[in-house]
């Protein structure tokens, strides 16, 4: 599976074109509409099969993607408010990738949009035209789809993502020129968070993190994918590059980028250094608790 990811990449390094309509992502969408009072709840049933087919059967990229190469993502849409076509959610994306010659797999994207707003009728048919406004839930869905793979890509090749992340980029700025609702315009304004999708993709399109898309690239590439012949080898490699997640964070700080890595890879750099060497578990702990402060009890167990 990785030899053939790693084919396709080479060849989208010779030329990238970024197309409308085929199958990259396999995407599972739950919606959680607890919080709407009302027995009728097919509309939810009705928008969740809607928003699957958009992402699992349009063609993202110009590269083409076997079954098993399918990107393996989830997104759970919690509906907080529904009123006259408007939807007002919350959105959790998670994206995976797998981990040569194990049968593990490595979290990429554990991501939670606060400001998922939309409007929707029961039955609309949900098109994307590149370049071009037609809603804010087909832009928003497009936009998470192209970062997907961009932080897919960026995990097998260095920088491999820049494409989807320009992809990223130009739906961003479509968004923010387009008439729409103001709730449905939070999450794409430059000045409103720095924790949305205009900080994120800002952050991985700044010539600033190239250092840490490197080391991304590094972590999966030559780390995660060495474990099975060479852990301690692999482990120390991880160790040696954490330092960058320290320097983005010390040169912008509380830097979007570096919440969204470790909001995915908390639990895992537990588990790999837990079982590392006491240099290492203190080197990882002390870095770690002074960018992410917030998740002491689970850094604790590194040193446990």
């Amino acid at each position: 599976m990785r030899h053939l990811r790693l084919t396709l990449l080479l060849c989208a390094a010779c030329a990238m074109a970024i197309s409308t309509m085929a199958q990259e992502i396999n995407c599972t969408v739950s919606i959680n509409s607890e919080q709407i009072e009302g027995s009728n709840k097919q509309v939810f049933e009705t928008l969740k099969q809607t928003v699957e087919e958009y992402i699992n059967q349009n063609k993202w990229t110009n590269l083409t993607f076997a079954e098993q190469e399918k990107i393996e993502c989830s997104m759970l849409i919690i509906v907080n408010k529904a009123e006259d076509n408007m939807y007002a959610c919350e959105m959790q994306l998670q994206s995976r990738r797998p981990v040569y010659n194990t049968t593990y797999s490595t979290p990429l994207i554990n991501f939670r949009d606060n400001n998922f707003n939309f409007t929707y009728q029961e039955f609309e048919q949900l098109e994307w035209q590149q370049n071009t406004f037609t809603t804010n839930l087909t832009a928003m869905l497009a936009y998470y789809c192209y970062l997907i793979l961009g932080i897919d890509m960026d995990s097998y090749q260095r920088l491999g993502g820049t494409p989807f992340f320009q992809a990223c980029e130009d739906i961003v700025s479509t968004c923010q020129s387009a008439s729409m609702d103001s709730k449905e315009q939070k999450g794409w304004l430059a000045f409103d968070s720095n924790r949305n999708r205009y900080a994120l993709i800002n952050n991985l399109m700044d010539e600033a993190f190239k250092p840490y898309r490197n080391f991304f690239y590094e972590y999966h590439r030559l780390c995660l994918d060495e474990m099975s012949t060479n852990v301690p080898n692999a482990r120390a490699r991880i160790a040696k590059g954490l330092p960058v997640l320290k320097e983005a964070n010390r040169a912008r700080p509380a830097t979007y980028v570096i919440n969204t890595f470790l909001d995915a890879k908390a639990d895992e750099l537990v588990s790999i250094f837990s079982k590392g060497t006491a240099e290492e578990k203190k080197q990882v702990y002390d870095l770690l608790m002074d960018i992410d402060p917030t998740r002491q009890n689970i850094y604790e167990n590194i040193t446990k």
